[in-house]
């Protein structure tokens, strides 16, 4: 089996220089972002650890969970989290054909400006998106030239249910520093993992004086 490692590969951000890996700056200032939302349950635990501590994050949001769950969306728009899109139905870039990625994106637009609609006093934000995967090619980047992409500089590997949950919250602490964009998944398959690192990872890094961010 082949072990995914927790900090991004140091050549990936040097043969993909137009996509943000990380904040470059030496701050104490980090960015939490969650893939593969919404869903009841595991969406609403991490928003309520982000409320408790007075934090915003990124979603990625995946437009067909929207379109299932648009009451658990609607609670991360009006808390003041930022949104992204994750693709319509979890496509793999290197699978897909650039015309029905780029339309497969679009269709999860259209849901996240009807559902954000619904919410009034919203300031725009910039476009962001993130492949699911982190698998996407070169000419799908080009066709994207309007949308900020956003990888990661730490993986969780969360969802991984044969990753004991001390080992995930230890190696993503290892794994993070500043400037650090971190994944983790508000879903089901991570929830495991999710609910045991997640508190504990923010509560080590306010301890060291760190601050979150929303990107």
């Amino acid at each position: 089996m082949i072990s995914i490692p927790h900090r991004t590969p140091f050549f990936l951000p040097v043969l993909y220089p137009d996509l943000t890996w990380r904040i470059q700056n030496d701050r104490k200032e980090l960015y939490l972002t969650f893939d593969d939302g919404p869903v009841p349950g595991p969406t609403e635990f991490v928003l309520e650890t982000l409320a408790s501590r007075n934090i915003k994050a990124t979603f990625f949001c995946i437009g067909d969970n929207i379109r299932k769950h648009p009451e658990v969306f609607q609670k991360i728009v009006s808390q003041g989290h930022a949104i992204g899109n994750h693709t319509f139905n979890h496509l793999n870039g290197w699978k897909t054909t650039p015309p029905l990625y780029l339309e497969n994106i679009k269709k999860c637009d259209r849901i996240i400006k009807e559902s954000r609609s619904q919410t009034s006093n919203l300031k725009p934000q910039t476009q962001l998106f993130r492949p699911p995967y982190g698998r996407i090619t070169k000419k799908q980047i080009q066709s994207l030239s309007n949308y900020k992409i956003i990888m990661w500089d730490v993986l969780s590997v969360d969802y991984n249910k044969n990753l004991p949950q001390e080992r995930c919250l230890k190696n993503t602490i290892r794994a993070t520093r500043p400037g650090s964009i971190i994944v983790f998944h508000d879903s089901f398959k991570a929830e495991k993992n999710l609910t045991h690192a997640l508190p504990a990872f923010i509560d080590h890094f306010l301890e060291q004086g760190f601050t979150f961010h929303s990107l």
